[in-house]
């Protein structure tokens, strides 16, 4: 009998060794009269960056020293409103403004002389917000129309009302005492209720950052204000705050790097997806040059490739020579068949005759593992075992192979189908 080990997705040759004699180690401590052997096939298979990287924008990662691109800042602030469409009101709620002489403007509140029933700057910017109509017309108004050419006319009424109604839109409101603090209220609100109907929309919305920027200019005059730059408090904590906490300005600062980094990975999936034919040939020889009864056990995208190969072997009414039992570690066959994207398995088509037992292991803490009896029902070659490492992903995605509850398994399947 032996063990053939086929590696997952990025691995190459460090990692394979490392990884290649964990798992023999393993494997011959329980079946010392075995033949552990691996099939290592990163080099030749995996994926690299043929033209170099040229294809991919800003692949020289800018100096540490480097200013933040201006565009850059301003997606992360808008990235960060679309997660929080208050959190500009939130800064004016709690902060306030600084009175000209450098005492906060909440004293506003306490003043003792305010002349009674006389509303003021900020209330006047929220009895605004709330009588804008919550559906404005496709014709005839250029807000309106605006709207509904960017698919944010369906949630522009909960944007108005949340924002509206929302506490810390009204504490600003109480905050804003004089006429440019109000103007900057109605620009930090316009904001608001944009950032809303975007987030209602989600992937629906069709709006250019120019159109968004009109709608908030447009929902600015008609609160009182002026949007043609961010209010300056409010604003300057947010991007900031912006630039620390979102993703896109490392994600643009960082995308060559990253996708060089990500390469081996993503690109032995898609490659393997174009060319799996390549992997799979070799693979067959592999396992066809000795004639030894032999568990096939398959970590990530090394799974997809063995239920692939023995599938379509099967099918052809040709099944691997020697393959007696399949163990798959932390794969996504079972995902990829019910997708259409498993080349030798249409969606709802049953494993072929001769296609041999399946044990296929999985964490369900591993978002790259799924289950197969599910989706193979009834099938009794099939059968799932979860294991559980107490990782988070994506450590846990290479934590299997050193738990003993994964060979104690295998140790059961290899004794259920009687191969010695």
């Amino acid at each position: 009998m032996r063990f053939l080990f086929v590696h997952g997705t990025g691995v190459r040759r460090e990692r394979h060794d490392r990884l290649f004699a964990l798992v023999r180690e393993r494997l011959t401590a329980r079946f010392r009269d075995a033949a552990v052997e691996s099939c290592y096939w990163g080099d030749r298979f995996g994926a690299t960056l043929g033209a170099g990287g040229r294809s991919v924008p800003g692949l020289r990662r800018p100096g540490p020293d480097a200013e933040p691109d201006p565009v850059d800042a301003e997606t992360a602030e808008w990235a960060l409103l679309l997660a929080d469409p208050l959190c500009e009101l939130r800064v004016l709620a709690e902060a306030g403004w600084e009175s000209r002489d450098g005492d906060d403007a909440e004293g506003a509140e306490d003043d003792g002389f305010a002349m009674p029933g006389v509303r003021s700057a900020g209330a006047r910017v929220l009895a605004l917000l709330t009588a804008l109509p919550p559906a404005p017309p496709r014709a005839g108004d250029e807000l309106g129309a605006l709207l509904h050419g960017t698919g944010l006319a369906a949630g522009f009424a909960t944007a108005l009302e949340t924002t509206a109604r929302s506490a810390e839109a009204v504490r600003a409101g109480e905050r804003a005492a004089d006429e440019p603090q109000a103007r900057e209220l109605a620009t930090a609100l316009a904001r608001s209720v944009t950032a809303a109907a975007l987030a209602h929309a989600g992937a629906e919305a069709d709006c250019t950052g120019a159109e968004r920027d009109r709608l908030v200019e447009l929902l600015t005059t008609r609160l009182g204000g002026d949007a043609r730059v961010p209010g300056a408090r409010a604003a300057a904590v947010l991007g900031r705050l912006a630039l620390r906490v979102t993703t896109q300005p490392l994600l643009n600062a960082w995308r060559g790097s990253l996708t060089v980094g990500a390469t081996p990975a993503l690109g032995d999936i898609l490659r393997y997806q174009a060319r799996g034919h390549d992997l799979r040939t070799f693979l067959h020889a592999r396992i066809a040059a000795d004639p030894a009864p032999t568990v096939l056990i398959g970590h990530s995208l090394g799974g997809i490739a063995l239920v692939d190969l023995l599938a379509l072997a099967a099918a052809r009414g040709e099944a691997v020579p020697g393959a007696e039992l399949l163990v798959t570690v932390g794969s996504q066959a079972p995902f990829l068949y019910e997708l259409g994207a498993l080349t030798a398995l249409e969606p709802g088509a049953k494993l072929p005759y001769g296609f041999p037992r399946w044990l296929n292991v999985y964490d369900r803490q591993d978002v790259l593992s799924y289950l197969a009896g599910p989706v193979f029902p009834g099938d009794p070659r099939v059968t799932d075992h979860e294991v559980g490492s107490r990782q988070p992903f994506p450590a846990c995605h290479s934590a299997y192979w050193k738990q003993d509850s994964l060979y104690e398994r295998i140790e059961q399947a290899v004794a259920e189908a009687e191969i010695g």
